[in-house]
Parts: structure tokens; sequence; C-alpha cells
């Protein structure tokens, strides 16, 4: 007998699948044979006593889950944490399990009543003593490591359980003697695993395959060299005994239908320790304010799902809910995640719901010199499209020229400071970039409740995709929208593509630049030579535009409109020298209205008017969109996916394609200034200069 190892360990005098708080319970209500579970029982409690000193805990009626004493507490030393259970259904267990440690001479710790701590359940020991794996994510919270690294001043480790069926560590991961330790991967989240590969070489992890863990193989008791389980595979057994260990097979199914085994029928309570292993602060938490309409937008749930997502943990501190129809909510959320890379990832996604730092608590931004040109510093801010303020000096600044996935660099100027989005390749050595997530906030317009209510067909500010039978409807919406742009001074900014020749919607299109409607005209290479095509030959891509046949040598015309406008020098030549006398590119020309033809690998010629310098011309379309109130994108999905990156959010946009998937992309930018229209392009466009004519005809009135 090894008289160091000691094991707790409760008879299932009282044993049964009474509820179902785990999967494995589904289905198996009343249907564990007691006398059964009995004799498996005391057959594991034979094998542990013949190898270690168990000690029994009295058993209580009406707490059938008691026999599964992994989950009494966590003990080191002379120490233990005693368990929070997350369950009603076993939270009565806490005060025998308590009685039994006080009596035994353990220091009892207790967790805050409403923060979950399943004991050795949720946590294990390394079997060497350098650290306490910790689990988090069904039972037991986050935010309860910190109190067990205090209290038995050890170093604590959390891994995240992502799958429901293995709700507690120890179902999915056994640390073994010698450092090497037999887990189920898939069980754990992509961080977890990785941190489990740093910790322990590859040479001393056994991975345990979906049929072993569904056995609860992990769910073993080790000693030494020895390991008990339920069930193993051949294959697991060989591998197991190829790096030295033994393993004693006995059967343990009428708990599996609890959700248990082995390991969750003991408690070890003499746990190896190195006298240089001291308790660390892994957990990093901050404290984060709400504002808004947060139940009705729905913004709190958006917020609580993404920390848990993300492997992080919350408290709610405080929460105002507004009283009043149009009164809004505030939260203060406490946010805890297991590393500062963690953090600054959920703090981003929470910086994007318009979540922000308790203003008292920040004062300055944090921000880093630039040391080499268009190379921002490491963990730099990436800027959205929602309007941003930083801290500096207590104070919030707007940033300028705001757009997505930008550096913001903060400046100080004689008439103070100054923020702007600025792109990586612009950056300048002496820019003062910032870094992480402190002293940001971004600005969300809060919605009306009849603006999140509205049974509208259409709104702009209800961001969608529109199915085709809803397009004369939504014509009719974007048609209004854009006369009061133009009466106003507004800016319309055009988006397309060539398809808006080859669908017949070129002439459409010449039509509302003609009347005043559009303020500039992005695009690339293609739209101009197949408009241009149109214009001189009648074609677009070979085909008759009138007949709809291709023509004889069509596939030759691109290449010669290309040839004809390269001869003059440029398209507003062409349009001087009387080559080019209609079109898109035409009315452009005639009525001062700026374009920029982004070119690309693809293009013929390309026409001279072509942009071939990338940086150029995104520089250009930048300059073209600033101060656009609406930019329409008709057929051209990587043109206005560029356009949409650096658009800030409040210009209403609209994507029009006969393809649903290119239209969704365009349109779920997380913004609900934007709506998408399935339809043909060239449907669109007539039926927009139709309704655009109705609304400046003179109302006749018959008297």
């Amino acid at each position: 007998m090894m008289d160091s190892i000691r094991f707790l360990m409760c008879s299932p005098d009282h044993y049964d699948v009474d509820y179902v708080i785990n999967p494995w319970m589904e289905g198996n209500v009343h249907k564990s044979s007691q006398d059964k579970a009995v004799i498996q029982w005391e057959q594991l409690y034979h094998i542990i006593k013949d190898r270690a000193i168990v000690d029994l805990v009295e058993p209580q009626k009406g707490w059938p889950d008691m026999v599964f004493t992994a989950n009494a507490g966590l003990v080191l030393g002379t120490t233990v944490v005693l368990s929070r259970f997350f369950h009603k259904e076993r939270q009565g267990e806490e005060p025998y399990f308590k009685e039994w440690f006080e009596a035994n001479g353990f220091t009892v710790y207790e967790l805050p009543k409403d923060l979950p701590f399943e004991g050795a359940g949720d946590a294990l020991f390394d079997r060497e003593g350098r650290c306490l794996w910790a689990g988090y994510g069904f039972r037991t919270e986050l935010d309860s490591h910190p109190y067990i690294a205090k209290w038995l001043d050890t170093e604590v480790l959390s891994l995240r359980l992502v799958d429901e069926r293995f709700y507690h560590l120890d179902t999915c991961f056994c640390p073994l003697t010698d450092g090497y330790l037999l887990y189920y991967p898939p069980a754990f989240d992509a961080y977890s695993n990785h941190l489990i590969e740093r910790r322990i070489p590859a040479e001393k992890r056994i991975i345990v395959e979906e049929a072993d863990a569904a056995n609860f193989a992990c769910n073993a008791v080790n000693i030494n060299r020895i390991i008990i389980m339920n069930k193993i595979s051949d294959d697991l057994k060989k591998r197991i005994a190829d790096v030295g260990f033994e393993v004693v097979e006995t059967p343990l199914t009428e708990f599996l239908k609890a959700g248990g085994a082995a390991k969750c029928l003991t408690l070890r309570v003499t746990e190896p320790r190195q006298d240089d292993v001291h308790a660390n602060d892994p957990i990093e938490s901050r404290i984060i304010q709400l504002e808004g309409h947060l139940l009705d937008a729905g913004i709190m749930n958006k917020a609580l799902d993404t920390v848990i997502n993300s492997g992080g943990s919350f408290k709610v501190l405080n929460f105002n809910l507004g009283v009043e129809r149009q009164s809004t909510s505030v939260a203060e959320v406490r946010v805890s995640a297991p590393s500062h890379e963690m953090m600054e990832e959920i703090m981003m996604q929470l910086i994007d719901l318009g979540a922000l730092p308790r203003p008292q608590e920040l004062c300055d931004v944090n921000t880093v010199v630039v040391t080499q040109d268009g190379v921002a510093p490491d963990d730099f801010y990436v800027s959205t499209i929602y309007p941003t303020e930083v801290r500096v000096n207590c104070e919030w600044v707007k940033v300028n020229n705001q757009r997505m996935d930008g550096a913001i660099v903060v400046e100080e100027t004689p008439q103070g400071f100054t923020a702007r989005c600025t792109l990586l390749r612009d950056l300048k050595v002496g820019d003062r970039v910032m870094v992480g997530v402190e002293g940001i906030r971004t600005i969300r317009q809060a919605e009306s409740r009849e603006q999140r209510n509205s049974s509208q067909e259409f709104t702009f500010m209800g961001a969608g995709v529109s199915s085709e039978r809803r397009v004369e409807l939504v014509v009719e919406q974007i048609a209004w929208e854009m006369r009061q742009i133009r009466d106003q001074g507004g800016k319309v900014v055009v988006v397309a593509g060539p398809v808006v020749i080859h669908t017949g919607g070129g002439q459409h299109l010449a039509k509302l630049i003609r009347d005043g409607y559009v303020d500039a005209l992005l695009g690339g290479n293609a739209i101009a030579v197949h408009d241009i095509e149109q214009s001189m030959m009648g074609t677009s891509l070979g085909v008759d535009m009138q007949r709809g046949v291709p023509v004889r040598g069509g596939h030759r015309h691109h290449l010669k409109v290309i040839n004809a406008i390269r001869r003059c020098g440029s398209i507003a030549k062409a349009v001087e020298q009387g080559l080019l006398t209609k079109g898109v590119l035409y009315e452009c020309v005639k009525n001062h209205v700026p374009f920029c033809l982004a070119g690309s690998i693809r293009d013929d010629g390309p026409l001279p008017d072509t942009e071939m310098d990338l940086i150029k011309a995104q520089s250009e379309y930048a300059r073209l969109i600033q101060g656009a109130d609406l930019i329409l994108m008709l057929s051209s999905m990587l043109h206005s996916i560029g356009v949409g990156n650096m658009t800030p959010a409040g210009v209403k946009m609209v994507c029009v394609d006969i393809n649903p998937a290119v239209v969704t992309k365009l349109s779920d930018r997380g913004s609900v200034e934007s709506v998408g229209v399935v339809t043909d392009v060239g449907l669109f466009l007539s039926l927009m200069v139709q309704q655009l004519d109705k609304l400046t005809r003179p109302y006749i009135i018959n008297l």
C-alpha cells in the first residue's frame, strides 16, 4: 500500500439518475440498477484500496450525485477550496462535504455563492506538482480561478471546454505521472489546445480518440504507474503501455449513465507540491460600460455572447434599465479572460458593439511611436467603419477620416490634440499610433423603438437583403432618397461593373448622370471599355445590344475601341474630338462628373484613363467618396468591397446584384445603413429612371 496517497469516496447507497443536468443523463432517468451500481463501485473501491488509502464520507439521502466525490472540492496540503455547484440539484451536497473536511483538519475556503466551481472535477493538478489545470465553460466560471490560485498558492492554467458532453475537465483530461497527459483535444477550444501543447511536450501527450473519450477513458485514476478506468480500446492500451503505464479496467457503466466514471468517483486528498511553485495571476479582468437600448436592440445579449464565445467570462455589476419608452439602459460588466491576448481580442469585439471602459478609470491613450515608414507598432488598434473617439488628457477626441482597417494616429497641434485613421502604407516615422484597446470607443447611433419595430418593406435604417418581389418598392424609396440628396446639394457616388452595360443599363446610368443624380463614378477598366464599345459600335462583349445576338468579329470590338481612345490620348479628348458622342463616360465628361477607373491584371489595353497603380487608385477612390451621402453599388463585387472598407458608418449604401451571395457579402458589413437588392441591374436602373421621372413631373389636378 502506498501510504502517502489518499482518496475520498462515497458509497452509492442513494445513487440513481434522478434528473438531467448533463447530456449523459438524458434518457437514463431512473434506468440505473442500484444493485449493479453497488457492485461496480465496490470493485473500484477495492482496486484503489489495494494501492492507496481510502477515506469515506457518509452518503446522504436526497443527494444521489454525492457518490461523485471529485466534485466535493479541491485539496492541496491541508487546504481545500469547497465546491460551489452550478446546478441546484447538487448544491445541497456542499454542507456535508464541508463538515467532512473540517472534521478531518482541513482549512476550508468558500467562493462567493454566485461563482460556480466544481472542485477536482474541473481542476486537476499536474502529477509532478508544478501547476493546476483548471477548466471552465460549463460548470465552473473563469473568475473562480484567481481565488484558487491565491488560496492554494499555485500556478493556474485555464482551459476552456467547448463540447457539452465533456462538461467537466476530468471527463476529457487526465494528467499522469512523470508529466504525461491523457486527453481528448476536441473537447477544448483552440487557445486551450495551444496552451496544452506549449506546456507538455508532444512525446508526453497521449491523444484519445472519440470512441475512447465517450467511454470516459480520460476519467481515470492515476496512482504512480497504474491507471484505473472504465474501458479502453486495444490501441489506446498499447500506446499507454508503450510509455510505461499499466491499465486496470473495471466496469463503471451504471455511473456513465450519470456522466461519471473512475475519476468522478474519487477525490485525491494528497496532492504533490513543489516548494518553488507559487500563485500566479492568470486572469485579466476589465470593467466595461454599455449604454443604449440594450435589451430591445439585443446589444446586451450580443455583448455577453461575444465574451463567452471568445473564451471569456463575465459578471454584470450594475444594470439600470430604462423605464420610459425612449429611455436608454446602462450596464457595467466585468469581463474576464485567461490571458492578455484573449482579453484584447474580446475587447476589440466589444468596442465594435459600443462598449467602453469607465471614463473615470482612464485619462490617456496608449500610443507607440512608429520607427519604420509604413509599419505599425505591434498590437496596433485596427479601425472600423464606426465613428471612433480616443481618450486624450481625460477628454474624448474624435477620430477623423474614419474608415475600416486603418491605424489611429494621435497628434498634438497648437489647437490641441487630433486623431485620424491612417492606412499602414501612409504611416511615417515619428507618428504616434494607438495600441491595445484602452481609451477607445465607437459611437453607435441608437435606434428608436419605432425603427426597431418598423414593419416597413424598406428602410435605409434597417439593413437587409431585399428579394426581387420587392424591387419596385425598394426603387421607389431609393429614388426618393436620391432626389432629396440632389436637391439638398448632397453627394451620390456610383460604383459600377461592366454588367451594367451588358444588361442594357448603360443608357439609364447615363441619364442619371445627365440629370445630376451622380456626383462621382468608380469602377474598373471594363465598364469604361464596354460602355465605349456600346456607344461606338453598338455591341457589348461583341453582342449586338439591340438584337441580343453576337456579331461577326465582335470579340475584337473592345480592343478596337481601346485602341481608338488610346490614339486620342484620353476619354475626355475622345469626347472633345467628336469620337465619343454618348454613353456613361461621355456624360461624365460632359457634365464634369469625376470618375476613377482602377486597373487590374485582367485589363486589356488598358484605356489611358485607367489607373494601373493600385495605391494611387485606392487613394483616388477614397478622395472621391469623401462627403458621400449615398453610395450605389451596381454589380461590381470587388470594387464595391473596396469602397465599403474605406467608407465610414452613416453613409447609406445600396448593393444591387443578381447573385444573392454577392448582395449579402456587400450588405453584411455591420452597418444598419446598407441594404441589398437582388435583381438584374439593368432592370433596377430602368425602374430607377422611371421613378425619378415620376418624381420630376408636375402633378396634374383634374377639376
